[in-house]
């Protein structure tokens, strides 16, 4: 309980000083993450909805296919991109391996199946009859696609949401492409893993809270654009 106490004032202790190590790692694990999750939403969300509106052999079972990835290990999906881009790997040339370009590549791979999924899922979900009023009145394809996004938006924002964080608080992903290399590739979650092994639970349980603070703030202003819109 006393690691708990001390954690929670160490924690605001870096975050009103600003501490600078602190904000740096925190600043890129932020920027990592919604570089990622907005990748990953061009390409999932016009996919999604390709997927659910054309009809093709296959189909249930490719979108069984993207949910079974809904629970894939960010360790596999980081073992597969250090030897996509390892120097014996087919994209070694492009030299991104421990860089954060290549942790917002794993990121994207790793959040893609969530955002797909979940996005075929609101489309299915909006009432049928929503797209016959809008068809009975002469939209076209693309405009009845827009108007079932427009219906699907709030399922659709938390598919996002959910994505977001499943990024920010990956792990495994991070140590393994990104390095944990300090000032450079070094995010909360590598952060806390480190100073665990390290002994320093009252750092770790600091670098924790912020991780959580900051995870609450952007879900509450992703909220609150959902709710605008």
């Amino acid at each position: 309980m006393t690691e708990i106490w001390n954690g929670l004032l160490r924690a605001f202790e870096l975050i009103f000083t600003f501490d600078p190590e602190v904000m740096a790692v925190a600043g890129l694990s932020l920027r990592i993450a919604l570089t990622s999750v907005v990748l990953a939403s061009i390409i999932c969300l016009p996919l999604g909805a390709l997927i659910h509106f054309r009809s093709f052999p296959g189909k249930r079972t490719l979108i069984s296919v993207i949910q079974t990835f809904y629970s894939v290990p960010t360790v596999t999906v980081g073992l597969f991109v250090f030897v996509l881009f390892s120097r014996s790997g087919p994209l070694g040339g492009l030299n991104l391996l421990f860089t954060p370009t290549v942790m917002v590549i794993g990121q994207v791979l790793l959040v893609m199946p969530i955002l797909l999924g979940l996005t075929v899922s609101a489309l299915s979900g909006v009432d049928r009859t929503i797209t016959d009023t809008a068809r009975s009145l002469g939209a076209n394809g693309w405009q009845t696609v827009l108007v079932i996004m427009r219906e699907a938006r709030f399922a659709v924002m938390a598919a996002i949401i959910l994505g977001f964080g499943r990024a920010i608080s990956e792990v495994g992903l991070a140590l393994m492409v990104g390095g944990n290399i300090k000032g450079f590739t070094r995010v909360i979650t590598t952060a806390i893993s480190l100073e665990t092994s390290k002994g320093d639970i009252e750092l770790s349980m600091a670098l924790g809270i912020i991780l959580i603070v900051i995870a609450l703030i952007i879900n509450l202003i992703l909220n609150r654009i959902q709710q605008r819109r």
